[in-house]
């Protein structure tokens, strides 16, 4: 059977712009059903962002609905250059008086200089550890005591290092003692004498409880480098004695291994930087609720935007956007509203207009800063009831606006309602698009195959005529 390698070259027709006309008017509907996507998917967009304005909101709002967030202290030193200090939970406020009279120091030892920081000393094992030392005497000229005592540290365990060939000399005792992490970092100082490459051992812990003492075991080489008791032999010269730090809270004496000196105040963390004196004022904290506050008029305004944008319309296009006309987002701004404006109960404030909290004619909320500020200087109390309450009660704003996302948004809320709606039918139009494509291409189908047996039947009509008028032609020349 003859066949058609071009639609419309058998029939000299033009076949294929007819095919093609009716493909685009039998596709009319799925351009519709396309449409209809485009704006669903539009809609679901908009759902989304109402959805993250709406948490935002919901974040703001519970950090004041938590009674705990109202109780936070902060520390404050009057000389910042001689001390820095934070507030924890248990803080009480209070005013103090601080005179740091010695900071904390890590004990730094240092060995008799050699020649060579790379000539072989002798091989044996050290064994450091760590503990107070007492009593006796100490000269700073020469670094040495004389009739002290050593106690241990019962809660640090000695460290045990081998030096063997492979790091007897100078600079391997260093990396070995480094490579053991027993609390010690070794390093050679160069002093310029003659015998120059000195090894210097410091505590990487500060206080009087961190006093190194170290056993050596082996070569009387190594034993006389490093051997350091300060109850007996002393082959090291201290530098550095180890030492706490001193300083007096309103005239009681406080030491602390630590220039961090934790609980002395209750609740509060002081890190001593120099010798001197400086107040410390351990108080309420309003400037973090008063930043609360104010994030969460910043963030219901971020949604009354969003919720702006969302449902504008655009008169040089004539088109709105996704949710022009929404009923939820609509019912969603008035129980926000109705929420913030709803007297509360069971405190000394009732509104937010007494902490100068309000509504501008255009729906968004503002800050009178100085009211807020009296507010919170004289009512915290009262602030905090207004935002927030007890286990087991629902008042306070910020218990109130947290409760209210979490219902909209929840199972069965109304935005997530309207969003599952839209997602269902969503899928419903994409089966819809797929039905419909399917039909339109069987319909097209169709028409090829008859468009192209009407190609065939014309082009056999045409060969017939052609073999008809070539025998006519034929008989009437004969005559």
């Amino acid at each position: 059977m003859a066949s058609i390698s071009s639609l419309g070259i058998g029939s000299n027709l033009d076949l294929g712009t007819l095919l093609s006309n009716l493909q685009t008017a039998e596709s009319q509907p799925l351009v519709q059903l396309q449409q209809r996507q485009v704006s669903y998917t539009s809609k679901l967009s908009a759902y989304g962002q109402l959805q993250s304005s709406l948490n935002t909101l919901q974040t703001a709002a519970g950090k004041l609905g938590d009674p705990a967030f109202f109780q936070g202290v902060k520390a404050t030193a009057g000389a910042a250059d001689v001390l820095s200090a934070s507030a924890g939970a248990t803080a009480s406020a209070g005013t103090y008086n601080i005179a740091v009279t010695q900071l904390a120091q890590a004990q730094s030892v240092v060995a008799a200089g050699q020649a060579s920081a790379r000539t072989a000393i002798g091989i044996g094992t050290l064994t450091i550890d760590f503990g107070t030392i007492a009593g006796g005497s100490y000269d700073a000229a020469t670094g040495k005591y004389s009739g002290a005592s050593f106690t241990p540290d019962a809660s640090r365990s000695a460290k045990t290092i081998t030096i063997d060939a492979s790091n007897n000399t100078l600079e391997g005792i260093r990396d070995a003692v480094n490579a053991a992490k027993a609390g010690v970092s070794a390093s050679i100082v160069n002093d310029g004498s003659g015998m120059p490459n000195r090894l210097v051992l410091t505590s990487t812990e500060t206080g009087k409880i961190s006093s190194m003492r170290i056993a050596v075991a082996g070569d009387a080489a190594l034993s006389n480098l490093l051997a350091q008791d300060p109850a007996g032999t002393q082959n090291l010269q201290q530098t550095l004695p180890a030492q706490n730090a001193e300083l007096t809270v309103n005239g009681i004496a406080v030491t602390s291994a630590s220039n961090t000196v934790k609980e002395s105040i209750q609740g509060v963390t002081m890190n001593v930087l120099k010798l001197g004196t400086s107040s410390l004022a351990v108080a309420r904290d309003t400037g973090k609720v008063e930043n609360a506050i104010n994030d969460l008029v910043k963030a219901y305004n971020a949604l009354q935007s969003t919720a702006g944008t969302l449902t504008a319309y655009d008169a040089d296009k004539k088109t709105g956007a996704a949710l022009m006309g929404d009923s939820t987002l609509r019912n969603i701004q008035v129980s926000l509203r109705q929420a913030l404006t709803s007297p509360q109960s069971g405190g000394t404030m009732e509104t937010l207009s007494e902490i100068g909290v309000g509504f501008e004619k255009d729906g968004t909320m503002s800050v009178d800063a100085d009211k807020l500020d009296a507010a919170l200087a004289d009512k915290l109390d009262g602030v905090a009831r207004l935002f927030s309450s007890a286990s087991g009660s629902t008042a306070g704003y910020g218990k109130q606006l947290s409760a209210l996302v979490d219902k909209v948004t929840g199972t069965g809320g109304a935005l997530k309602v309207a969003t599952d709606g839209m997602t269902q039918s969503l899928k419903d139009l994409d089966k819809q698009y797929d039905d419909m494509q399917a039909r339109v291409d069987a319909k097209v189908d169709y028409y090829r195959t008859q468009f192209t047996q009407l190609d065939l039947l014309v082009n056999q009509m045409k060969s017939t005529s052609s073999y008809l008028t070539q025998q006519f032609a034929s008989l009437s020349g004969s005559k």
